[in-house]
């Protein structure tokens, strides 16, 4: 289901009142294992809060405006609705300390696209926005057939008196294929992600670290009223040509010291991001 460009009037710019004006740089803080997952080794929650709060320093520190704080340890991923209570609450715990740092522009994503449990994370955590990867469609990726999350995950946010928590949806979500059938375009997914209710959308290169097309940005940015951020493969040598194109970029592996999403971050790779941005 598509919606006519322009059917609803247009929302206030979500990255502006989280981040302010001007293109933002957000970094990956990539959680260790955290409890229930099959390589948690026992560590307190305490001790993922260091750690959480350590990356996060690392990025803001270097020129970053915020972080958004992922459960990546947790291989292999569970699909959306097979979480327990352990991962939402250690992820709200260990987010609350980042949020007490940097306060609630703060980012959650629980993988693989469980937005009622991000969105429980962010709103027991302070923080102001998830990310979501399928929020409208289908596709089939290395967890299986992924449905889209928007119609569950507005509801519960709605109950909870959360509805002050922003959705940034993936479009042409990476790891995957992109339309279960591929018949639907890339404006069409772009409107469809605007109709069911995103804040801001992603674009994204295939996989983790891979770049992210200024064709694939430009082809977003001009179906959409809402911001657009790039969520993968930003690195120095691209990141000005493409924050040309839209409000943002996520980053992770050029920021780590090994280039690999599972690596710390290393301030000096963090600052050659931002100076190449323009910071």
């Amino acid at each position: 289901m598509s919606a006519p460009f322009g059917v609803f009037p247009p929302k206030p710019s979500a990255t502006t009142a989280l981040f302010g004006d001007g293109k933002t740089l957000i970094g990956a803080v990539h959680l260790p294992p955290l409890p229930g997952s099959p390589a948690y080794r026992g560590q307190p929650v305490g001790e993922l809060c260091r750690f959480a709060v350590e990356e996060a320093r690392a990025y803001v520190a270097n020129g970053f405006d915020s972080v958004i704080v992922e459960n990546h340890g947790d291989i292999p991923f569970l699909k959306p609705g097979q979480h327990g209570y352990e991962v939402a609450a250690a992820m709200g715990v260990v987010t609350a300390a980042v949020v007490a740092e940097l306060g609630p522009r703060v980012g959650v994503s629980i993988l693989s696209n469980a937005g009622e449990c991000s969105v429980a994370a962010a709103w027991a955590s302070g923080a102001g926005w998830v990310r979501v990867n399928q929020w409208a469609n289908a596709y089939v990726a290395n967890e299986g057939i992924i449905e889209g999350q928007a119609a569950r995950t507005t509801r519960y946010r709605h109950a909870i008196g959360a509805d002050s928590v922003k959705v940034f949806a993936d479009v042409h979500v990476k790891h995957g294929a992109h339309a279960i059938v591929a018949d639907r375009t890339l404006a069409e997914q772009t409107e469809d992600a605007e109709f069911f209710d995103a804040d801001v959308l992603i674009a994204t290169g295939s996989r983790t670290g891979h770049a992210t097309s200024v064709e694939e940005v430009v082809g977003i940015r001009d179906h959409t009223r809402l911001p657009v951020v790039i969520g993968s493969g930003i690195d120095p040598g691209n990141v000005g040509r493409l924050l040309a194109e839209c409000d943002g970029a996520i980053v992770a592996s050029a920021a780590k010291e090994n280039g690999r999403w599972w690596g710390r971050v290393a301030p000096d790779r963090v600052r050659a991001v931002a100076r190449a941005a323009g910071r």
